[in-house]
């Protein structure tokens, strides 16, 4: 009889902070990083020993790293490699989680979803608010939010994540008029938050579902772009009222989950009648929204 090996997370880890670390070297050229050279380059970006050069560690030893061995690593190296790579933030908290180092910039963890953040939610009518976790599970959510994103009440639970509807639903697609510059974003997004989960079945099977439904997505991933949550403000097109702009700010609820509350408050007076136009035609009386989804 075979045995089925579970996946050393470990490993895991490793193999995606070497594909890290090697799609970040291949983007820099000499110049970027004040080095002159002569003649032709066979490879695209810097060499590995330029980056161990430039990062004052051994040629073995970041050849190693990048190959996914396992080696002990250094806060003060992975810092050192981060500046040599010209990492912003989000690219450096990356590295730091892939890598498994200290964070000491990670907030405390809070309070999950709970009956009282549920009450919350409603109380905020007519202003829009959903519950996300790091996956983008949509958790729960309130009616003002449902009035944006109608066919949300009518999907399954395994569709109510906001990376597969951006990538395979046609409607919610059609709502965002700066798709183009938001998908690759939440991808990137995607990517940062999955360094802590890279072993776990439900991060991979999500992955793989997006990675099988849509070319996009498979694109964006293969960028190897990292971000951190961001606050801003989006656009929406809906089919009643027009153009929404709405401003966002996450609350979160617990960080090790990455479980946030983000609520859409109205960015002009336009956006706020609509929002109470929508309100007077659906009602805003009514419980919160629940994707019926594990609190994982």
């Amino acid at each position: 009889m075979t045995v089925a090996l579970r996946p050393d997370p470990d490993a895991l880890r490793r193999q995606e902070l070497a594909s890290f670390l090697r799609s970040r070297r291949e983007r820099l050229s000499p110049d970027d990083v004040g080095l002159t050279t002569y003649g032709r380059r066979r490879t695209p970006g810097l060499r590995r020993e330029e980056v161990a050069q430039l990062a004052g560690v051994g040629i073995t030893w970041y050849t190693w790293l990048e190959q996914g061995r396992d080696i002990n690593v250094s806060v003060q190296v992975l810092e050192a490699l981060a500046r040599t790579l010209h990492f912003d933030r989000h690219e450096r908290a990356h590295l730091m989680a892939l890598a498994g180092a200290p964070d000491s910039g990670a907030l405390t963890s809070c309070p999950t979803v709970t009956e009282g953040v549920l009450a919350v939610l409603e109380q905020l009518e007519p202003t829009p608010a959903v519950i996300h976790n790091a996956r983008r599970d949509i958790l729960a959510h309130n009616r003002a939010y449902e009035r944006i994103f109608p066919e949300l009440a009518q999907l399954p639970p395994e569709e109510r994540n906001a990376l597969w509807l951006m990538f395979t639903n046609p409607a919610w697609r059609a709502s965002m008029p700066d798709w183009e510059s938001a998908a690759p974003r939440l991808v990137a997004q995607f990517r940062s938050a999955m360094a802590e989960h890279v072993a776990e079945p439900v991060w991979k099977g999500l992955l793989t579902r997006l990675l099988d439904a849509s070319p996009e997505f498979a694109e964006f991933w293969e960028r190897y772009e990292v971000l951190g949550p961001e606050t801003g403000c989006k656009r929406y097109l809906h089919v009643e009222v027009g153009l929404l702009r709405l401003d966002f700010t996450h609350l979160w609820l617990d960080q090790r989950l990455g479980t946030r509350m983000t609520v859409y408050t109205p960015a002009d007076d336009a956006t706020r009648q609509a929002l109470e136009i929508l309100a007077e035609r659906h009602g805003a009386v009514g419980s919160t929204g629940h994707a019926g989804l594990a609190q994982r």
